[in-house]
């Protein structure tokens, strides 16, 4: 009896090594990419579906090789250098840049943390959860998570809260859409040039390419101690989990086009919403689904932006840092985190926010903050003085300009829009 017993301990060390293997595998770039589909994220795409069926889907792929390519710069220069960007930006440009980007990131990340909160709410809300149970104790699992645990725990957490995005590649299919318009609308573009058409596209490149996932992901890369000689591995993970994420996005723009737009919703505000009006074309199970995909996405996010800016403030100023340092070998990084988190908890339940006027102006302040964060990824990325024989190619560069130019011309169109108060 021992020794079957014996095999059957083998075998479960042995799956429980495989699965810790994968998880070794998908790290920041997993994470990061993912992060960048929130709450905020799938409002935008279910309104793409809603407002314009699959017109906007070519774009996707578009904007997946520019995520790849800024993606890429900055793991590749915590891997190659040891730090994060606000630590570059400090010794190549000075205190003053490093603030300013500092500032930006606080502000930013503070509007975006509550509007993960109200995800959450919205999510658990479906299940008739009320916010002042439900954001509580998702702030708690979450400030416990980055405070008491270690990275290496933090992390494979992360990557488990990515697997709710399934939901979204199956919601689409019970939406029954019409995969040949999904396939001409990929290959062969439908441009419009309404000014809603416009919005939408420019919002579209903003939320799927945000400050915080390059930020986060080089951080993210030095705290692992990812070097050099790992670089092929971390680069093949962020082309995959770029990949998967805008995957995501695209499903959840097809989801919402085969059920809403086909039948005249085009107005979706919110992504409960979008969850809601799913149900009478998809089924209940479908509502369910994209709920699911919410509080996961929330969830995630939720957790990552206060490690970003904590990872930010406290490389700009020299102070310990880690999720693996405790609140006495890091207690400016602590702080920074449980401040975010209990102010996106806290104003998250307070009734009758206007949620949409908060991610108006969280959108604004990412408008000027993205130009920035990426003329720094870029020109860092491509110094001989920082990253030796590990900086970007010719070609890479170029392709890597014109990236950095393109979305910083989106984001600054969504920017005048938005002070004009075109949205």
């Amino acid at each position: 009896m021992r020794a079957p017993t014996n095999r059957l301990r083998l075998r479960r060390w042995s799956r429980r090594n495989k699965l810790f293997a994968a998880l070794a595998f998908l790290g920041p770039g997993l994470i990061a990419a993912n992060a960048g589909n929130d709450a905020g994220g799938i409002a935008t795409y279910s309104s793409v579906g809603a407002r314009y069926g699959y017109d906007l889907l070519w774009m996707m792929v578009v904007i997946t090789v520019s995520l790849i390519v800024v993606q890429e710069m900055a793991a590749r220069m915590g891997a190659v250098t040891g730090k994060g960007l606000a630590d570059l930006v400090r010794e190549q440009y000075g205190i003053r840049w490093a603030l300013f980007a500092t500032s930006s990131v606080l502000v930013a990340n503070l509007g975006i943390c509550i509007s993960e909160f109200v995800g959450i709410g919205a999510a658990l809300g479906l299940a008739h959860i009320p916010v002042q149970i439900s954001v509580p104790i998702a702030a708690i699992a979450v400030w416990t998570l980055l405070v008491r645990g270690s990275y290496k725990l933090a992390e494979r957490i992360f990557v488990v809260m990515t697997i709710p995005f399934f939901a979204y590649p199956i919601a689409a299919i019970l939406a029954h859409p019409h995969w040949g318009k999904v396939g001409t609308a990929i290959v062969a573009p439908h441009i419009q040039t309404s000014p809603g058409y416009i919005l939408l596209f420019v919002a579209t490149a903003g939320t799927t390419i945000t400050p915080f996932m390059q930020l986060y992901v080089q951080s993210a890369v030095v705290e692992r101690g990812i070097g050099p000689d790992e670089l092929a591995g971390e680069r093949a993970e962020v082309v995959t989990g770029s990949i998967f994420a805008n995957l995501v996005a695209s499903f959840i723009i097809v989801a919402t086009a085969a059920t809403l737009y086909l039948h005249g919703i085009h107005n979706v505000t919110n992504a409960a919403q979008a969850a809601k009006a799913l149900a009478p074309f998809a089924g209940r199970f479908a509502e369910v689904l994209f709920a699911v995909g919410l509080l996961g996405a929330s969830l995630l996010a939720a957790a990552v932006l206060p490690v970003t800016a904590a990872y930010v403030i406290s490389e700009t100023f020299g102070f310990e840092r880690g999720v693996s340092r405790t609140p006495r070998e890091a207690p400016v990084f602590v702080g920074v985190v449980t401040t975010l988190v209990i102010i996106g908890a806290v104003v998250a339940m307070i009734p009758g926010i206007p949620v949409f006027r908060l991610l108006v102006g969280v959108q604004a302040v990412n408008g000027v903050l993205l130009p920035i964060t990426l003329y720094f990824v870029w020109r860092l990325s491509a110094s001989a003085e920082v990253m030796g024989k590990y900086r970007n190619g010719r070609i890479f560069n170029l392709v890597a300009g014109a990236t950095v130019v393109a979305t910083s011309a989106l984001s600054l169109i969504l920017l005048v829009v938005t002070v004009r108060g075109g949205v």
